[in-house]
């Protein structure tokens, strides 16, 4: 319901807003106010955590476009996403977020592993005992992490299955112990709190920035950086971008409402949310200007594209809104469809490096199958001499590589079945081996990544 216009410092905005937008720009001007005033008192300087611990935005150039893009990348994960360290900068506006009962009970949220850093970070800082529900899927790394910021003041509990389910047993925990649920995306506290990423994006990005890109979660980082770019400089495109396993924003825009996505994809943890927020999604629907779907293939590209060219190590989550610039806006053409226009920086948000190294054999699987360089076999073979040398001489091309071969002889049969996978150099190479297998007297299937046999077997 619209309640009349707001106008923010520094900004203007004549057309109403919702009641959500209004009370996380209230909270925004709470925490701009506070902040002006905690960098003029060194002894509340941690007070600034909120405010950033990222890099100073650095210049990003590719040869293979000949533009200009930026990373941010966050340092430290507890920016103010959860409610409990923010009672003191909102204190300083005179609102407690934790009364001194509310402390004595302590706090519980739900999160993938970043919010719950942020949570155990200010547990420990405060004294407040918290309990922190993470999905079995969380990477060790970010355990062990939670562990070290949050020590003694901070217990974990494993739930087996996604974050939604971790989500649901948080609340039902709070509501039974009376504790204080903070959450991880859905709230005008912690809204705003993730949204102070936008406060100082607008002190260091170049002044013809054409767009920043944010990956999207539950939506709370999305909508906080929205809501204060779009109040500051109207001008400047906000687009989310969400993995194509669980695009929870892009199924909430196109329905009108958020809505339950059918099954999620856990595999970029920290956007595996299966419905996006309800205040996230208003301020959304009001401030971003596009939603993309990334293939998790495209993103595990960009993860090594990012290591290897740029020295900087992502978590899946964190490589989102890179990789949108590589497949949706690395053409002039792209870029005026989306955009508008062909010139201006480019913002993308690498908003996490909680990455176990375990996943990297996964991450390069991903990466080649997407690239096209990749790709798996049954192949036939007669269970005589010669059809293994038949298939490397007469099939197989200079430069392919068999990369998994798996077979089991049957002594009962006259042909057997084996899984093979191969790599090419160039993904044009594919076909030339297709017609290959299909000369040669071996009953070649290719296993499509979208099957079930192949998800079973790979």
């Amino acid at each position: 319901t619209a309640i009349g216009a707001v106008s923010p410092p520094g900004g203007d905005m004549s057309e109403p807003v919702s009641q959500a937008t209004m009370r996380i720009v209230k909270v925004f001007w709470a925490l701009d106010s506070s902040l002006a005033y905690a960098r003029h008192f060194p002894a509340i300087n941690w007070l600034t955590s909120y405010s950033l611990y990222i890099d100073t935005l650095r210049p990003w150039y590719t040869e293979q476009f000949g533009e200009t893009y930026m990373l941010n990348r966050e340092k430290a994960m507890h920016i103010l996403q959860e409610e409990s360290e923010l009672q003191e900068i909102v204190r300083l506006v005179g609102q407690d977020a934790l009364s001194p009962a509310d402390r004595e009970r302590g706090v519980v949220c739900a999160s993938a592993g970043n919010h719950a850093q942020g949570v155990a970070y200010a547990c420990a800082h405060l004294g407040v005992r918290g309990t922190i529900y993470l999905p079995s899927n969380t990477p060790r790394q970010k355990r062990d992490r939670i562990r070290v910021i949050g020590g003694d003041w901070v217990e974990q509990v494993i739930v087996d299955g996604t974050f939604d389910r971790a989500n649901a047993l948080a609340q039902e925990s709070a509501r039974a112990t009376g504790r204080v649920y903070v959450h991880p995306y859905d709230d005008p506290v912690t809204i705003a709190g993730q949204g102070t990423i936008g406060v100082e994006l607008l002190e260091q990005m170049p002044a013809d920035t054409a767009a920043i890109l944010v990956p999207v979660g539950g939506g709370g980082l999305l909508a906080g950086v929205a809501t204060w770019v779009k109040h500051m400089r109207p001008e400047v495109k906000v687009i989310g971008v969400e993995p194509e396993g669980a695009a929870s924003m892009r199924a909430a825009l196109d329905a009108g409402r958020p809505v339950d996505l059918d099954s999620v994809d856990p595999f970029v943890d920290g956007t595996a949310v299966g419905r996006a927020g309800a205040l996230a999604f208003e301020a959304a629907r009001r401030y971003v200007d596009e939603v993309l779907v990334i293939s998790e293939g495209a993103v595990c590209t960009e993860m090594l594209e990012l290591y290897q060219s740029d020295g900087v190590i992502t978590e899946p989550a964190g490589a989102l809104a890179s990789a949108a610039i590589h497949e949706r806006l690395s053409t002039p053409e792209q870029r005026l469809e989306l955009l508008g226009s062909t010139d201006g920086a480019l913002i993308a948000l690498v908003s996490g490096g909680n990455n176990d190294l375990t996943r990297y054999a996964e991450v390069m699987e991903r990466s080649l199958r997407h690239e096209g360089l990749r790709h798996y076999f049954l192949v036939t073979f007669p269970q005589q001499p010669g059809a293994l040398r038949m298939f490397l001489e007469e099939v197989l091309g200079p430069n392919d590589d068999i990369v998994h071969f798996e077979y089991t002889k049957k002594n009962n049969r006259e042909s057997g079945p084996a899984l093979v996978g191969i790599d090419i150099q160039d993904k044009a190479d594919i076909e030339g081996l297709r017609s290959r297998m299909k000369a040669s007297p071996l009953h070649v299937e290719e296993l499509l990544a979208d099957s079930e046999f192949f998800r079973l077997v790979i």
